[in-house]
């Protein structure tokens, strides 16, 4: 079976134990993660709390911070994917926090089988990861804090109509999921232009980010959660 659950806030209605959990965070933190390792990172730690997450500097670890969509006073990075593209953390370790995708990721990592990190960019890679191993599986949206957005629910349709000759799909907002992604997949751009998200960080001026989020496939890798680290894995 395939579920998507629009909202960190509704994930304990949800089984996750024995399942493949997909976190989604478009713009921009699952871009940046896996932006990050297709260009050379070694991994990425996600917390949920910013002065933790700062405290990791003192091990070693690269930090990166956002809320609200501006990168967080102290960080040497925030939220770009743009950031890894000049590979210049080629072998470094990131501790990553942000307002909505690594809160996402904790609320998952308790009992799922395995937690996947979900971009357009690494799309194919993984609908090919969930066919091969077909437990179970819920995308979990992250959302704007605790609310529904669109990005993250046109992800969640593709995943879901990529899908849908191998799982069983039950759940409504799967499908609902899947209609809005296969109505608008012709121009995704069009779509999520309206976006409040994309509202939000386009008055931070960050258009580049916005259009290198909605890239298909540029990178064969997944990104998966091995103890506390999210890693690479072809």
């Amino acid at each position: 079976m395939l579920e998507v659950c629009l909202s960190p806030n509704l994930i304990d209605l949800y089984e996750l134990e024995g399942k493949n959990v997909v976190v989604v965070d478009i713009f921009r933190a699952t871009t940046s993660m896996i932006s990050a390792l297709a260009n050379g990172v070694s991994s990425i730690t996600p917390i949920g709390n910013l002065e933790e997450c700062r405290k990791m500097s003192q091990f070693g670890y690269i930090t990166a911070g956002e809320r609200d969509g501006a990168k967080a006073i102290g960080f040497e990075l925030g939220n770009s994917p743009l950031s890894y593209l000049d590979r210049k953390y080629i072998g470094k370790k990131i501790a990553m926090t942000t307002t909505n995708g690594t809160t996402a990721i904790e609320k998952s990592k308790v009992k799922a089988e395995n937690v996947l990190i979900g971009a357009f960019i690494n799309l194919s890679a993984t609908v090919s990861f969930l066919k091969k191993y077909p437990k179970d599986a819920l995308i979990v949206c992250a959302g704007w804090k605790g609310k529904f957005n669109l990005e993250d629910s046109l992800f969640a349709g593709a995943l879901v109509s990529y899908l849908s000759d191998a799982f069983r799909i039950e759940c409504d907002a799967a499908i609902a999921c899947k209609n809005l992604f296969e109505a608008n997949s012709s121009d995704l751009r069009r779509i999520i232009s309206y976006a409040s998200h994309t509202k939000r960080l386009q008055n931070q001026n960050i258009e580049d980010d916005i259009e290198f989020c909605l890239n298909l496939d540029l990178y064969k890798i997944i990104g998966v959660l091995r103890g506390s680290e999210i890693v690479a894995e072809n």
